[in-house]
């Protein structure tokens, strides 16, 4: 039980340090987009700065739920219950995933009635690379084989993934618009990028409600 309860520790330790990184990071990325979009007049610059704000945010949450462990162990509380602590900042992340994707369709779909007559392809297109090489480089970081022992820091995961996932949908998108003039292409790939992230925040939201309305004693 010892070593069980070490090995979470240690595992949860990992985690926030790891998980901080991705927050800092993303962060510098964020200010640097946004004063280098007022700077040059771009807005999609500007934009996917803004849009870096809700995933730190997001992600920001995780990491909060890891201080708060820690410092509960500091305390010695027995009395709160750690793993559902971190159980529900990944419930609340599965949440925010479903809105990200709502808000994916509902962007997309406004595109496709209404499309934009002009578009900076180049501009655009490196804004989605810059967003996408920033994600796969925090995916990487919070990548875990084991995501079941970590449900707090697999939600932050499956955030940068899916935020990577969108900005790779919006760049073939571009690129079809820019050479074939398919400016359908842009929704229908926003659609089943949306369509992947609620199957992740399905299976996480599923996961994490298992362990939150389980009746296990704290260990």
């Amino acid at each position: 039980m010892g070593q069980k309860h070490e090995f979470v520790k240690q595992s949860n330790s990992e985690g926030e340090r790891r998980t901080a990184f991705v927050v800092v990071f993303s962060a510098a990325t964020m200010v640097l987009e946004i004063i280098f979009g007022l700077f040059s007049n771009s807005m999609a610059l500007l934009a996917d700065g803004i849009h870096m704000g809700s995933h730190v945010l997001a992600v920001g949450l995780s990491l909060g739920a890891y201080i708060l462990v820690r410092r509960i162990e500091k305390r010695k509380a027995d009395d709160v219950n750690k793993d559902k602590v971190l159980s529900l900042s990944a419930y609340t992340s599965g949440i925010l995933l479903l809105m990200f994707a709502l808000f994916i369709i509902v962007e997309a779909l406004e595109r496709f009635f209404s499309p934009v007559v002009e578009i900076r392809y180049v501009e655009a297109m490196v804004v989605a690379a810059i967003g996408m090489l920033v994600n796969v480089i925090c995916a990487l970081v919070l990548r875990d084989k084991h995501e079941h022992d970590d449900y707090n820091r697999h939600s932050a995961y499956l955030h940068v993934l899916s935020d990577a996932l969108t900005s790779l949908g919006a760049i073939l998108g571009l690129i079809c618009a820019m050479i074939w003039n398919f400016m359908w292409i842009d929704t229908v790939v926003a659609l089943v990028c949306s369509l992947v992230i609620v199957r992740w925040a399905k299976k996480l939201l599923v996961d994490t409600g298992k362990i939150l309305t389980s009746q296990s004693d704290n260990p």
